[in-house]
């Protein structure tokens, strides 16, 4: 039989002092006993105890035993505080978190596949030029067109099973006529979140956000469909397939609204310039035969006096300078395709390498150069070339044809910009016109080259 020394005290920490005491039973002096010592009744048979103070000695022990017990719990509850757990527990919680890993990217797969993306810009990046679905005549033809359509998807939304598709053998509690009814109520329920988030892709839409717009009413339809596949609830594919062309309608509805606004305004533009060039024109026919006028009168009256000096041969050479111009004035008038041509440049606004072709009918070219570098640009244009033509309007419809594989916008070819330089301009320029037209290949850019050299010396670096 083990007796327990006596002065040893246990060290709460030793495992094998754990492992000891577990195996020890009490008796009634307190004093532990191992369990092989106990009888067939579960008694513990007599310990050997010392001699003198035996009582005392086992009251010490078991005193120490407690705190050692005390001691041991507390320290277990530290270590499941500091996350000292066994090696059995870390596994279990190791493959418990595993498992809430897995199941949290299997739905984050499943979000992704469900995002669709609305932002402008990323929507942008990824569109080329629109192409209409619908080509009809103008706008008015795609409104009523799509006015037509819209009263056909309100016909079939009103229609019993038109919009809609749905369990008709649906029971609660047994009762076919409830089933109906809660079929019906949940259909009207999921048709009108359908025609709600229909309506708001209309109201929003823009031509280039078709595609996703179309994304997004398909994610409706599906949604719908997954919801209500108790009930075999889902949006009828008829139906829904007219509220794709109800979109696809109002997209090119749209476009061709856009386009036939920017058109008009060209327009207005054009003609705007078309009726200051006329007016130009007409004042300066005006002043030239006023000034024509004055120096017949002073020729007459030189002629009825009899004097045939030199101011009468100078007036004379200037009756034919006026009567020239007046005649180049009215063919300018008469002739729409004459004007003046001008190749431009603006670095501090497109660049190097980019250039503007144009022409103008007014009789001070420049003054529509000095339009062209108002506010809307920060500095003003250069002026690589400027010169009349007769055929004004044919040499620049050459000139961009020729440059039409260069051009910045190749959508509006109203925009006549192009990167090429001014050297390779006054090539092109050489071939059509036949002759040396005065050009000059260097974009001084002053207020640029101001700017650049202020701003070095405020940021030296």
């Amino acid at each position: 039989m083990s007796t327990v020394p006596p002065n040893w005290y246990p060290d709460p920490q030793d495992e094998g002092f754990l492992r000891y005491w577990n195996g020890m039973v009490w008796t009634g002096d307190r004093v532990p006993v191992p369990a092989s010592n106990q009888n067939q009744h579960g008694v513990a048979q007599s310990a050997r105890v010392p001699l003198f103070g035996a009582r005392a000695h086992a009251r010490k022990q078991s005193q120490d035993l407690a705190e050692a017990l005390a001691d041991n719990q507390r320290l277990r509850e530290h270590l499941e505080q500091l996350g000292g757990l066994e090696v059995a527990e870390l596994q279990h919680l190791r493959d418990q978190l595993a498992a809430q890993v897995t199941d949290q990217q299997v739905l984050l797969d499943s979000l992704r596949n469900e995002v669709i993306h609305t932002r402008d810009e990323q929507v942008l990046q990824e569109i080329g030029i629109y192409q209409y679905r619908h080509p009809l005549s103008d706008a008015v033809a795609y409104r009523d067109t799509l006015k037509q359509l819209q009263g056909l998807i309100k016909e079939v939304a009103r229609r019993d099973g038109g919009a809609i598709e749905a369990s008709t053998t649906w029971t609660v509690n047994g009762s076919v006529t409830e089933g109906r009814k809660m079929v019906r109520e949940y259909s009207k329920l999921m048709l009108r979140a359908y025609n709600a988030e229909a309506d708001n892709l209309v109201r929003a839409l823009k031509p280039y956000k078709l595609p996703t717009a179309l994304e997004r009413l398909n994610k409706i339809a599906s949604t719908i469909e997954r919801l209500g596949k108790t009930m075999q609830i889902r949006v009828a594919p008829p139906y829904h397939e007219l509220r794709c062309r109800e979109l696809t309608m109002t997209a090119d509805h749209l476009e061709v609204l856009a386009r036939q606004k920017e058109y008009e305004r060209e327009q207005r533009d054009r003609l705007r310039e078309e009726r200051r060039a006329h007016e130009e024109l007409a004042r300066e026919r005006a002043r030239l035969e006023k000034q024509q006028e004055q120096y017949r009168g002073d020729l007459a009256a030189l002629e009825a006096a009899g004097k045939d000096t030199s101011d009468v041969a100078d007036l004379r050479e200037k009756l034919e300078a006026l009567e020239r111009a007046i005649a180049s004035v009215v063919n300018r008038a008469d002739n729409i395709r004459a004007g003046y041509v001008y190749v431009i440049s603006n670095i501090g606004a497109f660049g190097e390498g980019v250039v503007m072709i144009g022409l103008t009918r007014r009789f001070d070219p420049w003054d529509r150069i000095r339009e062209l570098g108002n506010t809307s640009v920060p500095f003003k244009y250069d002026v690589h070339a400027m010169f009349f033509d007769d055929d004004a309007v044919g040499i620049e419809d050459e000139m961009h044809r020729r440059l039409a594989d260069k051009r910045v916008n190749r959508v509006n070819n109203r925009r006549e910009f192009f990167y090429a330089t001014p050297a390779e301009v006054r090539e092109h320029l050489q071939t059509l016109t036949g002759r040396l037209v005065q050009f000059d290949e260097l974009a001084e850019a002053v207020e640029y080259r101001q700017s650049l050299a202020a701003a070095r010396e405020v940021n030296p670096k």
